[in-house]
């Protein structure tokens, strides 16, 4: 069974229940042999809140040291987002192993008028999956209301109703006390359900539940007779995309800070900070670190500020109050709203709950429950708003907000979650170039894509120009695929024809079609509109039509490093026509690795790493080697002050600081760039101030505070993927495409480095090479290492003296000529940096590879 598939069987289960209860999804797990028995559960129900205030737990739980599944739903671009372990998507592997496994028993159930629902099945797919991978604990976000919810299916440990309002009416009740009771049917057996309601709806959820604890804004019990038993504070925003919260419960006090704007959300970390206090003995340190690394994409997501862009997924009344009492605490000239909705919504109420805009574009998700943009557009008439124009996409509708807004005003794009995901493609959507070399490579990239072997078959004779992969929507895949075949082209598509569901599109042509597709786009001339302007950029950007045109009439020189797939033959972009600038600090761009492939120099002042542990700890050992590498040509010297080997020993902030800080000031004034090898905020800080230009973090921005120290100074960012830093001996990672999967992961962290303020050009990706990578991955994303341009990012590659060369024969201690051979590769793929210990030897092999792609302007 292919991928496609087993997501198709799931989409096309049924939606609703005709009689409600938790059997259906009790005997399907049955089925499964009830995998989830040994795990503990925290279920979170509630109108409003239940997901973000799930991440917030399943954040600090983790910063604890447990292993944590979390379950929510819906999902912005792909299923798999619904089920993670400890941050990962649920593998498609995984998702194939289980409909393989439950197909035959949901069939015959089928049968009988009695099949589990979508939500069911997918309920008892994300318990299998914790149950597989032996989390600690799960954390479910209840779908509705409580009682009959699928989730309720499992004895929680600690649960929580977050919010009651009136939703749901036809299936909870008519009154918020009757969806309370219903909500407070998930109530643990033995301990106390934590709640942020008040007033008659509290009351009810007490002749439920019994034992409660309660979480609000004002003055706690012990202070005010009546108050709630834990007491949080907003404090307001800390910067722009944090806000401050205080937390207090008899006799521990929290103050911390949490990437969820708005007052409303401080009741939810209250709630988090509750609900992990019951699962575990969790540090206040543990606790405010997770709480503040609970990113929660498309919950008043602020993206950027000239114009301040915001993304809500406010979709009922209640959220879209909560939503413009927190746009409120920010300044703003005109409001531009791009809004799309579901039809089973108070749309009316929500216009009038939301501040009034300047400008409204209404436009229609990709789904068949978004409602008629005309029909919101009258709402929005009718509300006042003089201002009301429809587009065919909430993309279209995006770009013309924001062409229409000045850099002091806001765009804000709500209604619905669905409408937010197909708006946040706009930063997070990457085309990903494929290397075409010949029929086997064109075969593995339809089938990494997705493709039904019978349309391989048909497309594989003809994917020998330029390839690229793209992630798009249902209907433009369909407009992709029309006008490419009209133009000579091929484009296929993955099986998955959902229209709720993205769909991966692999484009096969010459550049002249690409060329002419982009311009069809840009101009709809095929008359589809629906956000393929974005699409065409993508291409355009993704196989450089822009620099390739320029070299051809002879405007400028061409930057086409690797990005495109090459069969060997005429009209070729694999030369990079990036300028060396022997001098190796200032060009033209701020760093060299704008120009060429740039060579890092590994400096540790450390007794216990991995190569060099204790060679250059003594400060003039230190300084002597930085002048050697200096005068072997290297361009970034990388100053290391704790080891990430496996079993190395943890080294304290102010140890570290001692290590690095003083070799950085010794080395400032020479002729080259310092990055500091740090994965902390406490140490980048001194290490900047002293003179370094750039901080090469390996655990990817796990330290909450980093990218703002980072954004302060102005400086440069490495951000590498790791699963841990330091490193976990024989973890075992299941990855689908171990560079799909990178590159999806790393685009998470390059938006998080964006929205603190650091611009994407001063951000490079390493795809972690011995961080949770067999060698067989590590070689494999050499070998594709093309692929990372797709995160419109320059890109390190970290290999020198790895594991990785016992594949090939190179042991310990032997891995300089393998190291050696592997920078060569990287800069023929189109590495930007190469991070190596031997620095001569090394930038005789990048300078060889790059004159051998163009010995005309590579010359030193």
């Amino acid at each position: 069974m292919e991928y496609h598939e087993a997501a198709n069987f799931l989409f096309d289960l049924r939606r609703f229940r005709p009689k409600p209860g938790t059997e259906s999804t009790a005997r399907l797990l049955a089925h499964l042999e009830n995998p989830h028995e040994d795990v503990d559960f925290v279920q979170i129900a509630g109108s409003n809140g239940k997901g973000s205030t799930a991440r917030m737990v399943e954040r600090s739980l983790r910063e604890a040291g447990l292993s944590v599944g979390l379950y929510t739903s819906p999902h912005l671009e792909d299923l798999r987002e619904r089920i993670r372990v400890d941050g990962r998507k649920i593998p498609r592997s995984a998702v194939r192993g289980y409909v393989e496994a439950v197909r035959e028993y949901i069939t015959e159930r089928g049968a009988d008028g009695d099949s589990p629902t979508f939500f069911e099945t997918m309920t008892a797919m994300a318990v299998w999956h914790f149950g597989r991978e032996d989390v600690d604990v799960a954390v479910l976000e209840v779908g509705i209301g409580g009682k009959y919810d699928a989730t309720s299916v499992v004895d929680p440990v600690a649960s929580a109703v977050t919010s009651v309002t009136l939703e749901h009416t036809g299936i909870l009740g008519d009154t918020e006390e009757e969806i309370a009771r219903d909500k407070a049917h998930v109530a643990p057996a033995d301990a106390p359900l934590v709640t942020g309601v008040s007033g008659d709806a509290l009351e009810a959820i007490r002749e439920v539940a019994g034992d409660v604890v309660t979480v609000g804004t004002a003055p706690a019990a012990q202070d005010s007779e009546g108050g709630p038993d834990v007491s949080v504070e907003y404090g307001g925003r800390a910067n722009h995309t944090e806000t401050a919260v205080a937390i207090e419960h008899g006799d521990w006090h929290l103050e911390a800070r949490i990437p969820l704007p708005g007052a409303h959300q401080a009741e939810n970390a209250g709630i988090a900070a509750v609900l992990a206090r019951q699962v575990t003995d969790i540090s206040d340190d543990d606790l405010a670190r997770g709480l503040r690394s609970a990113h929660w994409p498309g919950r008043f997501e602020v993206i950027d500020t000239e114009p301040l862009v915001v993304l809500d997924g406010a979709h009922n009344p209640g959220a879209c109050e909560q939503l413009a009492e927190t746009l409120s605490t920010y300044a703003y000239d005109d409001l531009h709203l791009v809004f799309g909705a579901m039809h089973d919504k108070d749309h009316r109420e929500m216009a009038a709950t939301l501040p009034t805009p300047d400008s409204v574009l209404v436009a229609e998700p990709s789904l068949d429950r978004a409602e008629d943009r005309d029909v919101l557009a009258t709402v929005f008439a009718d509300a006042g708003v003089d201002d009301v124009r429809t587009s065919e996409s909430v993309q279209d509708a995006l770009e013309t907000a924001l062409a229409d807004a000045g850099s002091d005003d806001c765009v804000l794009v709500t209604g619905s979650l669905f409408a937010v995901a197909e708006a946040r493609s706009r930063w997070t959507a990457a085309g990903v170039p494929k290397r075409i070399r010949n029929l086997a490579d064109a075969r593995d990239a339809l089938a990494r894509a997705n493709v039904p072997e019978a349309d391989g078959h048909r497309s594989r004779a003809d994917a020998v120009h330029r390839v690229v992969k793209l992630t798009v929507e249902s209907r433009q895949a369909t407009a992709l695929e029309t006008e490419l075949v009209r133009l000579g082209g091929e484009c296929a598509l993955s099986g998955l024809q959902q229209n709720t569901e993205a769909v991966e599109a692999v484009l096969m042509g010459t550049v002249t079609q690409f060329e002419r597709l982009v311009a069809t786009l840009e101009s709809d001339a095929g008359g589809h509109s629906s956000g393929l302007a974005d699409v065409a950029r993508e291409i355009r950007e993704t196989l450089e039509l822009d620099a390739r045109a320029a070299d051809s009439s002879g405007i400028g020189p061409s930057d086409g490093a690797s990005t495109d797939a090459d069969s060997g033959g005429s009209d070729s972009m694999d030369s990079d026509s990036r300028v060396p600038d022997p001098t190796g600090k200032h060009g033209d761009d701020r760093f060299p690795w704008h120009d060429r492939t740039a060579v890092m120099g590994i400096l540790n002042v450390t007794p216990d790493s991995f190569h060099d542990g204790g060679e250059y700890d003594a400060l003039e050992d230190a300084l002597a080697r930085a002048e050697a590498m200096i005068e072997a040509g290297v361009d970034v010297i990388d100053v290391g002050g704790e080891s990430t080997r496996p079993g190395a020993d943890p080294v304290s902030v102010e140890e570290e600081i001692d290590r690095v800080v003083p070799v950085i000031e010794r080395i400032a004034d020479l002729d080259v760039h310092i990055s500091v090898d740090t994965r902390k905020a406490a140490v980048a800080a001194p290490a900047l101030e002293a003179g370094a230009d750039v901080i090469n973090d390996v655990s990817g921005l796990e330290d909450p505070e980093m990218r703002f120290v980072v954004a302060d100074h102005d400086a440069g960012l490495v951000v590498m993927h790791s699963i841990d830093a330091p490193v976990v001996p024989n973890r075992n990672i299941e990855y689908d495409d171990v560079v799909e999967d990178v590159i999806d992961q790393l685009s998470e962290r390059i938006l998080l480095a964006e929205k603190a303020g650091i611009d994407r050009d001063d951000i490079v990706v390493d795809p972690g090479i011995g961080f949770a990578k067999s060698a067989r991955e590590s070689f494999e994303i050499l070998g594709r290492l093309d692929e990372f341009r797709a995160l419109g990012c320059p890109v390190l590659f970290g290999h020198s003296h790895k594991s990785m060369f016992d594949h090939v024969g190179s042991a310990a201690g032997d891995r300089g000529p393998a190291t050696v051979a592997a920078s060569a590769i990287a800069a023929d793929r189109g590495a930007d940096i190469v991070r190596v210990h031997d620095v001569p030897e090394n930038v005789a092999a990048v300078r060889t590879a790059l004159a051998a792609r163009d010995p005309e302007r590579f010359e030193w």
